[in-house]
């Protein structure tokens, strides 16, 4: 039971997450009237602010990972089992599609769509790992130090990297596979996405090194009998 409730904040917690991402990115462009930038900074302060709540809401039931590169990362450092994290992604992905379908349905849209708009080249790539990194460094010092503010910090840092990367910050494979099947603001061609998950992983893995070179809190020795 405490599995379920734990695999369902997830797939919960992912498509409400983006529900936010597809639709305001749907009324950002719509009521921006061709704006471009108006339209990104209405997505990307919904998505922050989505964020902060989402996981003050179900942090204390899964962790509120809503990633799958945030889950992996907490099976490499032993914090949740290999099983329940192949649960956790499988509720991510499903999640994340589901909230696309949302979206699309809140908009009177074709639920289901395939992603033209391209997304492609070494300098988005790039952009992905970088984004990736960051947010993965915010995510592995806030639980090593089992810090209070980390629905702010994650909140604020995905809506400054939709400004400071050339990608705007998809650092989520769920949220990019779910983002293929949405022609609008903010989709991206399935043929785009597999790159975007190999540099997601990059910036997994260089975070992971950097965290334990330079962040790992040291180990405490036991508290004295």
């Amino acid at each position: 039971m405490q599995v379920l409730r734990r695999i369902s904040a997830e797939a919960l917690g992912t498509a409400l997450l983006l529900a936010v991402v597809i639709g305001s990115g749907i009324m950002g462009e719509h009521l921006s009237q061709g704006n471009t930038a108006v339209a990104l900074l209405a997505n990307s302060i919904a998505t922050g602010a989505a964020l902060f709540v989402l996981i003050l809401l179900f942090g204390p039931i899964s962790g509120a990972h809503f990633n799958p590169v945030v889950t992996l990362a907490q099976v490499l450092n032993r914090h949740i089992s290999l099983r329940l994290g192949l649960l956790y992604v499988t509720a991510q992905v499903s999640g994340a599609i589901l909230g696309v379908v949302l979206a699309h349905a809140m908009f009177d849209l074709p639920l289901w769509q395939v992603s033209e708009k391209v997304r492609t080249g070494p300098g988005q790539w790039l952009a992905e790992a970088t984004a990736t990194f960051g947010l993965l460094l915010v995510v592995l010092n806030a639980s090593a130090w089992s810090l209070h503010t980390t629905a702010a910090a994650v909140g604020l840092y995905i809506t400054s990297a939709y400004w400071f990367t050339a990608s705007t910050s998809f650092a989520n494979p769920a949220v990019t596979l779910a983002r293929c099947w949405s022609n609008t603001f903010a989709g991206i061609m399935p043929t785009d996405a597999p790159a975007f998950m190999v540099a997601q992983l990059a910036g997994l893995l260089l975070a992971l090194a950097v965290f334990y070179a330079l962040f790992r809190p040291p180990v405490r020795p036991p508290p004295a009998p």
